[in-house]
């Protein structure tokens, strides 16, 4: 039965070879739609998390700040200092830390034989590497045994070996940090930088022991760590075990300021996660344009067929018959408008690459561009959309064929 029944919807998707094919390209353009926004909202997402993966997700950073609340005898308005001791105690505090540095910052003149500039020199621990993802193109990191020697070494950033030897050899050479000698041992891999004011490609790191000769490292600027515990948690540890020690309360968000790069992501991921959803809708809005369109042919094939239907009823057919009858036209057609829309959309994907995105913000940003990514799920809910527009834009008219009276149908001209 099933055989006949499909064989009846391809004679009749034959005999109206023009409707059938411009309703199928509504169905294909519709379910392409659909697939290709849920790839742009999956290629926007990943977008996000490239962003947040060039420095590392699980990272905090806290920077001391001013109290603006009272708390026990301390009034307000008392500025916090970071000395070496808040490493240790967050180190000893803070669940799940991996690797914790302090860091001194400082612009300074950067000289070699030919260039002077000012750029933002860092004191910081070897683990601090790790911490930020700082790869090495050339050379390496500097390491412990330099750390407790201070040792006068260098790691420069990839823009500021540009500038200083027009893109020359720069590993073993010597440069001026604030008229210290200093040798460059590794340069770093160029990062996601937005615009020319950014340095982020400038920067200089140097051992955080070294930095004295430098700067005075008694008061830090900044304490960076990464750690594999629950962000929320590490954070509310961190501003506890910080508020114990300089006599502030752990709500007071003046008091210190906290980077949290997992926070930050969790909020974008929301927005994302609101755009996928709003893609969905609208995907489905436009399938569902394409679903009135075959309900249209649909109730135009019930009315040119209503004879036919009446002698088939005639004939002994049923309702269920001719229900499925009509229903199983309509699901051809849907059925193969829905599988050339899903190759339709594989086809623009991939002639559409890489979407520029944040590289048309930021340099060394390609990473970071959207891509068309269609995914197994995304292809399951368009095709889930895909089936229940088909059934209700079908269901209709086949209801109204099925429910004809047989002698007012034979009497139809």
């Amino acid at each position: 039965m099933l055989k006949d029944i499909l064989g009846q919807a391809w004679e009749a998707m034959r005999y109206n070879r023009r409707r059938t094919a411009i309703t199928m390209i509504g169905m294909a353009w519709g379910i392409a739609t659909v697939v290709l926004l849920l790839a742009y909202g999956a290629g926007f997402s990943r977008a996000i998390q490239a962003i947040f993966a060039e420095w590392g997700t699980n990272i905090i950073g806290t920077f001391p700040g001013r109290t603006s609340e009272q708390a026990g005898g301390e009034k307000s308005g008392v500025w916090v200092r970071f000395t070496q001791d808040d490493v240790d105690r967050l180190a000893n505090s803070v669940p799940g830390i991996q690797h914790i540095s302090p860091q001194v910052q400082k612009d300074v003149p950067v000289q070699n034989d030919l260039h002077t500039y000012t750029w933002t020199v860092n004191g910081v621990l070897p683990v601090f590497q790790d911490i930020w993802k700082l790869d090495t193109d050339e050379g390496r990191f500097f390491n412990g045994a330099e750390q407790q020697q201070r040792a006068h070494v260098c790691v420069i950033g990839s823009e500021a070996k540009t500038k200083l030897f027009s893109g020359g050899w720069a590993l073993g050479e010597s440069i001026r940090l604030n008229g210290v000698l200093f040798t460059i041992v590794g340069v770093l891999h160029p990062k996601m930088q937005e615009g020319e004011n950014n340095d982020r490609n400038r920067q200089i790191y140097i051992p955080f022991s070294t930095m004295s000769d430098i700067k005075d490292t008694k008061y830090l600027d900044g304490i960076w760590f990464n750690y594999n515990a629950d962000s929320e948690v590490a954070e509310k540890s961190l501003r506890n075990t910080l508020g114990a020690a300089h006599h502030f309360r752990p709500t007071d968000r003046n008091a210190i300021y906290v980077a949290n790069l997992m926070t930050e992501l969790h909020q974008f991921s929301m927005l994302t996660l609101a755009l996928q959803v709003l893609l969905s809708l609208v995907g489905a809005l436009t399938l569902g344009i394409a679903g009135i369109g075959l309900m249209n042919i649909m109730l135009v094939a019930v009315q040119q067929r209503t004879r036919e239907i009446g002698v088939e009823k005639a004939l002994g057919a049923q309702k269920r018959h001719i229900l499925l009858q009509f229903l199983a036209e309509a699901m051809a057609i849907t059925g193969v408008g829905g599988v050339g829309g899903i190759v339709l959309a594989y086809l623009v994907s991939i002639l559409a690459g890489r979407i520029t995105f944040y590289s048309a913000l930021a340099q060394h940003a390609e990473a970071a561009d959207i891509r068309l990514l269609i995914s197994p799920s995304s292809v399951i809910v368009a095709t889930s959309i895909l089936i229940v527009t088909g059934l209700v834009s079908g269901m209709i008219p086949a209801i109204r064929a099925a429910n004809l009276d047989p002698i007012e149908a034979l009497r139809y001209e």
